[in-house]
């Protein structure tokens, strides 16, 4: 049973974690507004299509930096409680330290499952939106804008088939210099290229522009050049576009579902999936440690008062993000376990918490 001293904290919790995401996300907006004003004028982009972008930018960004604003936010309403020495009469009524982080903690876990249902339903969708308008009309002029992108992707489908494309405009579903090469006993049979690939929705082909097939003889090879082909082929239009991008764009079940297919292909790229796969998990977990570790921070009364513990604070989260980041990468890119590489902040930080709790009880 919540008692008028919970739902006070925790009201002040909730309440001032949304008031930091409506005070950023405004911000965040403006200066990529000014960042990319040149860009969308220069582009003539859609009103409606701007607006379907920032509504997209809004749940990304959010999603993103959400451990920040939520730390911050239990800093700065903490600091307040602890400066008006609200802090010190809760505690002298005979109220443990452990019980005040009631309701904390229970803010925490209503933030927590927040964060978890919207990272595997809504920010998928609206990543996926996010980067199709960045890469429609921002990486390049217009709607050829993936033309000439540096987002090479390479992919083995099976054994014997690998394929390459330059880049992939997932809003025309064409990808461009595209490459299919076929071999047998690490000997190319054949391989075929094409200037443009685009999907076919309604009967599930391909056309290829500037198609050219190229057979590999004992003798001598045969070419076959034509302006315009259409073919099936045993990839999915997944597999064309770029690694990270995808897997971003995927709910929970889809993305279960991509990474056991990829195991399957023996993908090089199945790490940077799993740390998407798993950063979902962990990234909800860390608003209960971030948490406790405000409150240990910022719930004694200091001489520099609140600025003094959002200096702390901001400090704190920066680092939190930046070793994040750095995992994160580091288990794209080298042999670290994903899943550890994933957890070890969390791991980090939840040792720093036991240790700044420890003293704070004192």
């Amino acid at each position: 049973m919540l008692t008028i001293i919970d739902k006070y904290i925790l009201k002040r919790y909730l309440a001032t974690f949304v008031v930091m995401l409506l005070l950023f996300i405004p911000i965040g907006i403006v200066v990529d507004v000014s960042e990319k004003i040149n860009k969308l004028l220069e582009n003539k982009v859609p009103f409606a299509d701007i607006a379907l972008y920032y509504y997209n930018f809004t749940v990304y960004f959010a999603n993103s930096l959400f451990p920040i604003f939520l730390f911050l936010s239990v800093i700065w309403f903490t600091s307040k409680l602890a400066n008006d020495t609200e802090i010190i009469a809760i505690l002298s009524s005979g109220i443990s330290f452990t019980r005040f982080l009631r309701p904390y903690l229970i803010g925490a876990s209503i933030v927590s499952v927040f964060v978890l249902l919207m990272g595997f339903y809504v920010v998928p969708s609206a990543s996926e939106g996010f980067n199709n308008f960045r890469y429609t009309y921002l990486k390049g002029n217009g709607k050829e804008a993936m033309r000439g992108d540096n987002t090479d992707v390479y992919r083995q489908l099976n054994d014997n088939e690998f394929i390459y494309v330059n880049s992939f405009n997932t809003e025309t579903k064409t990808a461009y210099n595209f490459t299919l090469e076929k071999f047998k006993n690490d000997k190319l049979l054949h391989k075929i290229t094409a200037t443009r690939i685009t999907w076919n929705p309604k009967d599930s082909t391909y056309t290829l522009y500037d198609y050219t097939k190229r057979t590999v003889g004992k003798l001598s090879d045969v070419i076959v050049k034509l302006p315009e082909k259409k073919a099936t082929f045993a990839f999915d239009l997944e597999d064309l576009t770029p690694v990270v991008y995808i897997a971003e764009t995927l709910n929970l079940g889809k993305l279960n579902a991509f990474i056991a297919k990829e195991r399957e292909r023996g993908s090089s790229n199945i790490n940077v999936y799993l740390v998407v796969l798993y950063k979902k998990y962990s990234i909800p977990v860390s608003a209960f440690i971030l948490t406790i570790i405000a409150v240990a921070v910022s719930s004694m009364k200091r001489r520099g008062g609140m600025g003094t513990n959002l200096a702390i604070g901001i400090a704190l989260a920066f680092a939190f993000v930046f070793f994040d980041k750095i995992f994160g990468v580091l288990a794209e890119k080298s042999s670290i376990p994903p899943l550890l590489a994933v957890w070890l902040p969390n791991i980090a930080f939840g040792i720093l918490a036991i240790y700044l709790l420890r003293n704070a009880k004192r």
